[in-house]
């Protein structure tokens, strides 16, 4: 099957033929194509990125200048526990110095610069919540999450997080930082919830302070996406944007899984690709930011029905056949999965000042500050300045987000979603409570760039346990799909790491290796662990 061989000299000579198609081009496919090089033998000029949108990156973006304003959808959290993740980046170098590489980066940013954050939450008065002492829950609480943890995930099937919990659980400090660290909402799956639960058991003593949470140096699209695109561009590999795939055509056989042509479009014209079964076909399924639309400081974004083939080619896919899962249990629910972020740039310190002093922490050590009398649930952070490589001296970026954008505001009537950057940050500074002269400044210099995402969380809606197809379908030979949105067991979706492991995991069973991606962390079945987290809960 395709190059499969135990060593790695004998996997190059039989590699030199195969090709491999990589359908997206986020952190999956890009880590897909690294482990192809790194462990498949491939030549990098086998290796053939197709990208709808004109930038690289998937959902680990960033862009803006410094005038006009910076944005970015998201920023990903890290943790020491992503195996598969600093294993990847272990061989991939920094833009800022090639004798470094990002894991190495990552490791010694945390040791440098950890956050230490001791003001979390903020309460209707704006005032720092003490969560060192108590999470707020009830002894009802406490029974309901202990059972939850002990469940077996097959009897979650279906179920949303308010089929487990009482209404009482969802207004505890513990689901405000919960929710707000995690972007889970009260109506997500209880099978997301529950595996969240035992993968991040291991943080729940410093979860507050947010200690265990490991950041990159600059945001992912600096310090991920580019020094990989880098290195893959140096080893040859083709990356086409602008290009759609539609379709995937398979050999004649009932349910075949060997695609043996790839039907893409671009600049108007189609073209259909010749598939071996030798050759490799990795599809990224769905995408949490399809659809995202941004605003500007002086309007909101704007609606945007429109899907991208991510999901287009999906639901084509699953015409006719059952174990390729069920796109519609994802991208049917937009009210259920969308929430709005926003990125601040500033050309005056007056804020960073402001809340350093607010938090007890010099910028870039405080965390997140989640407001939770906020009707948008409103969360901000500022990171370690510079948060751009070519961030200019002076300039600083912070950033935000609201998981209820649909309900009017506190300060201002409108929903989230209508309103501009401007209106969003006045929202922002009503909950903060600087004083007057204090928020005129920051309002007068900063710029802000809403973002709406209606399937931001989709990946968390309620789902039955065969919604995702697995990595590598039974019987394939050439075809895998790799994301967040291929199955992979125990490990949680809205992580790098989670792409990460798909695409080691279909390049390891398509070509046969003898190297598998390291096991998920289990802190659930060490003693030492449960004890600290029970602790830490019930007190």
């Amino acid at each position: 099957m395709g190059c499969a061989v135990p060593d790695r000299q004998t996997r190059k000579r039989r590699c030199v033929m195969a090709k491999a198609y990589l359908v997206g081009s986020g952190i999956a496919a890009l880590a897909a194509a690294t482990f192809l090089i790194r462990d498949g033998g491939f030549e990098g000029a086998d290796i053939h990125l197709f990208e709808e949108q004109r930038n690289i990156g998937g959902s680990l973006d960033a862009g803006g200048t410094a005038d006009a304003g910076y944005t970015m959808r998201g920023g990903r959290m890290f943790e020491a526990e992503f195996r598969c993740t600093y294993d990847l980046l272990s061989g991939i170098p920094t833009l800022d110095d090639p004798a470094v590489s990002v894991t190495q980066e990552i490791l010694a940013g945390h040791e440098d610069f950890a956050w230490d954050d001791i003001a979390r939450l903020v309460d209707a008065e704006g005032k720092i919540v003490d969560t060192s002492s108590s999470v707020g829950f009830s002894e009802r609480d406490w029974l309901e999450l202990v059972r939850c943890l002990a469940t077996p995930e097959r009897h979650l099937d279906g179920k949303r997080i308010t089929d487990c919990f009482g209404e009482h659980f969802f207004t505890t400090d513990f689901w405000f930082t919960w929710c707000t660290t995690f972007a889970f909402q009260p109506w997500h799956s209880a099978i997301e919830f529950h595996r969240y639960l035992r993968r991040f058991i291991h943080l729940f003593p410093n979860f507050t302070s947010m200690s265990g949470i490991y950041r990159t140096r600059y945001n992912q699209y600096d310090s991920i996406v580019r020094p990989l695109t880098a290195w893959l561009r140096e080893h040859g590999v083709t990356v086409r944007t602008g290009c759609r795939v539609t379709d995937l055509g398979f050999t004649p056989g009932v349910e075949s899984t060997t695609v043996d042509t790839i039907h893409i479009t671009q600049g108007g014209h189609e073209e259909k690709i010749a598939v071996s079964p030798e050759d490799l076909v990795l599809v990224t399924n769905g995408s949490m930011t399809d659809a995202s639309s941004l605003g500007t400081h002086t309007s909101p974004p704007p609606p945007t029905p429109h899907r991208s083939d991510a999901w287009l080619l999906w639901h084509r896919l699953v015409r006719g056949r059952e174990d390729f899962g069920n796109p519609g249990a994802f991208d049917k629910h937009v009210e259920e999965s969308r929430w709005e972020s926003f990125t601040v740039t500033a050309k005056d310190p007056v804020f960073l000042d402001a809340l350093a002093e607010l938090s007890g922490r010099q910028t870039g050590r405080g965390g997140l500050m989640t407001f939770t009398d906020s009707n948008w649930l409103l969360t901000i952070v500022a990171n370690r300045q510079p948060v751009y490589r070519d961030q200019p001296e002076g300039v600083s970026v912070w950033w935000g987000y609201g998981l209820f954008p649909g309900r009017a505001g506190n300060a201002t009537p409108k929903p989230m979603t209508m309103c501009s950057g401007r209106e969003i940050l006045e929202e922002v500074l009503h909950h903060l409570r600087f004083d007057e002269p204090t928020a005129t400044r920051v309002l007068e210099t900063s710029t802000v760039v809403p973002c709406l995402m209606p399937y931001i969380t989709s990946q968390f809606l309620a789902r039955r346990g065969d919604d995702r197809p697995k990595v590598v379908p039974e019987g394939s030979v050439n075809l895998a799909f790799i994301g967040q949105f291929a199955e992979v067991p125990d490990d949680v979706v809205f992580t790098v790491e989670y792409s990460v492991r798909t695409a080691w995991t279909a390049v390891s069973q398509l070509l046969r290796l003898d190297t598998h991606p390291p096991a998920v962390y289990r802190g659930h079945h060490d003693p030492r662990v449960l004890a600290a987290a029970f602790e830490t809960l019930h007190r």
